[in-house]
């Protein structure tokens, strides 16, 4: 039996979490943002969507389209909490569970599926489950591979369910614009029209594979792959993860370099917590900046030593955060995870290696570090160092 995936997306879930905390928002054109000239639309309301406004619109912009536009700045722990709640109605089904995003997963319902008589019934069953128990509607794509599921969750929204199958992609997926394919970014889409691309189709057939070397490079094998609807990929599981990492969505994109680096701090004190809790530590850091507009920057390094201190982690990550950072670029999503981890026997073999007290010093060093650089000032110092010079002083 073919593998059978689920790609289970909650619709506009940022506007209808909002409408969950505040049912007189139902049925307003309603947009999660911030309020600042600079701030652009995180989730658009359907009632909002039918005014031609969109995720990454400036906020400017979307309220002249429509000027009853309702804007409710994100109440992110809510969205975690409303999160968390969607992946454990999944895992009640399956553990074969690779996460996307806050709102979007992939499940392999393989084994799930052949207890219902009618396939469509688990999932009928899963989208009426999470709209009855979180009040959130999804939709749910199924298809042999997680390309398709995807691409299937995408075609009816909301509370869509869609099939495809690869004998369905000629007539459902090619005639998709390629700008609806799954991996194909903004800054994709002019460089396929001006190679005559247009559709999904127009990709999957086209004959000059050294033209779209050119865009997609190493991935232009996989790319043409996908347009004809396969996918060789398999679930991740956290479990089954060859990385561990952190990730936090801003309230507002921000360019000030010392919030950034105070959002870094937390985020490698958060890390490493994992990391001790789980027991892992690795040898490659890695960062991803998300930009205002959703374009993605990635960089990683390898260490000679396999780190897990927060410190550690914070100097690894702001050095390449300042070697990717386009300066003055307005950032959305900061993130940071670590790889390569040691085995099991290289941990039994460093005795000790999380029994070791944190260095406070190090760590009470770079906050000293980070208050007088904000201050402008050397006037933070250690109470310690002040009661050695004063015993010098009195000597």
């Amino acid at each position: 039996m073919a593998r059978v995936y689920f790609h289970i997306d909650l619709n506009a879930f940022f506007a209808n979490a909002e409408v969950l905390l505040d049912p007189s928002l139902k049925g307003k054109p309603l947009v999660v943002s911030g309020r600042t000239r600079r701030s652009v639309v995180s989730t658009a309301s359907y009632e909002a969507r039918k005014f031609g406004i969109h995720s990454a619109m400036p906020v400017a912009e979307a309220m002249k389209k429509c000027r009853d536009l309702t804007i409710v700045e994100g109440h992110y722990e809510w969205y975690r909490t409303l999160s968390k709640q969607f992946i454990g109605i999944i895992s009640s089904y399956t553990d074969e569970i690779e996460q996307a995003s806050i709102d979007e997963c992939y499940a392999d319902m393989t084994e799930e599926i052949r207890k219902y008589e009618k396939p469509l019934d688990l999932a009928w069953k899963l989208q009426r489950q999470i709209l009855q128990e979180t009040g959130l509607p999804c939709s749910i794509g199924i298809g042999p591979n997680m390309f398709l599921a995807k691409m299937a969750s995408d075609m009816k929204k909301p509370l869509g369910i869609t099939v495809l199958r690869i004998r369905e992609v000629s007539q459902k997926l090619w005639p998709l614009p390629i700008s609806e394919m799954r991996g194909i970014g903004s800054k994709t889409v002019p460089l396929m029209e001006e190679l005559g691309i247009h559709t999904i189709g127009d990709l999957a057939n086209f004959k000059d594979k050294a033209a779209l070397s050119s865009v997609f490079g190493k991935n232009t094998e996989e790319i043409i792959r996908r347009a004809n609807g396969y996918d060789d990929r398999q679930i991740v599981t956290e479990r089954d993860a060859k990385s561990m990492g952190v990730s936090e969505t801003l309230l507002e994109d921000v360019t000030d370099y010392d919030e950034i680096r105070g959002l870094i701090r937390y985020l490698s004190r958060k890390l490493s917590e994992r990391l001790k809790t789980s027991r892992k530590a690795g040898h490659r850091v890695s960062v991803r900046i998300c930009y205002y507009d959703f374009r993605n920057n990635d960089r990683s390094a390898h260490t000679d030593q396999a780190v897990f201190k927060a410190d550690d982690l914070f100097l690894q990550a702001i050095s390449l955060f300042d070697d990717s950072w386009d300066e003055g670029e307005a950032v959305r999503l900061i993130g940071i995870s670590v790889g390569d981890f040691l085995s099991e026997d290289q941990i039994f073999t460093q005795i000790g290696l999380f029994d070791e007290p944190e260095d406070r010093h190090e760590e009470t060093d770079s906050i000293l570090s980070d208050l007088n650089r904000l201050a402008g000032t050397k006037s933070f110092v250690r109470a310690s160092s002040l009661l050695r010079e004063n015993s010098h002083e009195n000597r």
